[in-house]
């Protein structure tokens, strides 16, 4: 088992550091110039498009999808998760604060990347054997590649979310929850895991419209909880912020600048780990997102395109920067650099600055709902995917597999388990790139205002259409 997960470890590395960090960093800047910047030019719209008038009551999702700001709701449970904390944490003590300047960049060039994905989304969605909306990336591979090329890619890619997001992927969730709260209470894995396992079997068994009405519910006040906690370690670390922001952009490109232990980053370094965990964390071009965006009643494809370019500038531009800033602030990163610490005790340190014994205790809190509103974005991504292959019947029994990984892996952290879900994160990745790229003048259009027709005609009788002929 060991040498198996030596393996996946040398292939993970390979697969994130030396293709995929180019590859997906560069798809963004592709989509960039060929929607003319479209993440500057229509980000105001976009703006006021979520918050014009959101309410965390809206209407019940069900066959015909759900509302666009429902839809941004269910990708932002999967984008605001751990990673904001422990992969921002991760990407200090590895990359030094010159990380988070990488992680800007790769954000902003990943808006582009995300406006593609969600157009396509939207142009290529279908109704399944049940007559409900449904869309993802399989959707338009299988368009930009029509016949068998495009049915293997598509299938490879299913086969990939579901290992990595539907099953691997939620046992990752589950084991930080019950690691933070075994620290800050003392409270038995057993016992999470099983509340952990239970409430997700609640949700998922509601179908899309008990996951709408969660995601739009709890996100917004998860993220408002973090955001008050954290303004208010600032406020109290306030005289060291200044140095803190310095930090971020000295450190990018000139890491021995900075000082203490961080003198030992390189830029290659800062880089390295600012664009891997500001992805993972954003999930831009990664294929999971347009699952949701798919879903989206809107009047054109466009208008959710502009929308989930929001949901990368919330996760990167808001919440993992103020992750940052508080470690920042708070002085202890050459002190967990020097003693080897990493990933969410160093938030824990941060925030127990300022709020003592309650920081551990604050984090956990802000873990539980992070991972478990992770858990569901990742398991409805994943579900539509087992739809795809088998069926809308084998989405109850793929239901009851994902909860016993929920609780399996509240209890155990195995290593294998967490490459190996970095591992498929990185696979599924890449057809849906080539699709993206592939089907690039589509969005192109859309960017410059051009109406974008949908494959699914909503007139027509309620059957699964194919994508390509």
């Amino acid at each position: 088992m060991d040498k198996l997960n030596d393996i996946v470890v040398l292939v993970n590395d390979f697969v994130w550091n030396n293709i995929l960090l180019y590859v997906l960093v560069g798809t963004g800047i592709f989509f960039t110039i060929r929607t003319g910047f479209v993440q500057i030019r229509r980000f105001p719209k976009a703006w006021n498009r979520v918050f014009g008038g959101f309410s965390l009551n809206g209407e019940k999702a069900g066959k015909d999808g759900m509302s666009s700001f429902q839809a941004l709701s269910t990708a932002i449970a999967a984008q605001v998760g751990t990673g904001n904390i422990a992969g921002c944490a991760t990407a200090l003590v590895s990359g030094g604060p010159g990380a988070i300047f990488w992680m800007w960049i790769a954000a902003f060039f990943g808006m582009a990347t995300i406006y593609g994905e969600a157009i396509l989304a939207q142009k290529t969605r279908v109704r399944d054997d049940e007559g409900n909306i449904t869309g993802g990336p399989v959707y338009y591979i299988r368009e930009a590649f029509p016949g068998g090329f495009g049915k293997f890619l598509g299938g490879f890619f299913s086969v990939a979310i579901i290992c990595a997001l539907g099953f691997m992927g939620n046992m990752v969730q589950s084991n930080s929850i019950s690691d933070a709260f075994n620290t800050a209470f003392g409270a038995p894995k057993f016992a999470v895991g099983i509340v952990i396992a239970v409430i997700a079997a609640f949700i998922f068994l509601g179908g899309i419209g008990r996951i709408a009405s969660f995601t739009e519910k709890v996100v917004p006040m998860m993220a408002a909880m973090y955001l008050i906690g954290s303004v208010i370690v600032l406020a109290i670390n306030f005289r060291n912020l200044p140095g803190a922001v310095a930090s971020i952009f000295i450190g990018a490109f000139s890491p021995k600048a900075v000082g203490g232990a961080v003198a030992g980053m390189t830029i290659r370094m800062a880089m390295r780990f600012g664009v891997a965990r500001g992805l993972f964390s954003n999930e831009a071009g990664m294929g999971s997102t347009p699952h949701a965006h798919a879903m989206a009643k809107v009047k054109h494809p466009q208008e959710q395109g502009e929308t989930a370019m929001v949901g990368v500038f919330l996760d990167t531009f808001i919440v993992l920067t103020v992750t940052a800033l508080v470690i920042l602030s708070s002085g202890v990163l050459d002190g967990m650099i020097s003693n080897g610490v990493s990933g969410t005790p160093v938030a824990q340190a941060a925030f127990g600055t300022a709020f003592g014994g309650f920081g551990s205790v604050f984090v956990a809190l802000c873990l539980l709902f992070f991972a478990f509103s992770t858990i569901i974005g990742w398991y409805f991504f994943a579900a539509a995917n087992v739809t795809q292959l088998f069926g809308s019947r084998a989405v109850k029994p793929f239901s009851v597999i994902v909860v016993a990984c929920i609780f399996l892996g509240s209890l155990l952290k195995v290593d294998l388990v967490w490459n190996l879900s970095d591992l498929f994160n990185g696979l599924m990745v890449l057809p849906n790139l080539v699709a993206l790229i592939a089907l690039n003048a589509v969005v192109a259009r859309a960017a410059r205002g051009k109406r974008i027709e949908r494959n699914l005609k909503e007139d027509v009788p309620v059957v699964q259409r194919p994508v390509a002929e």
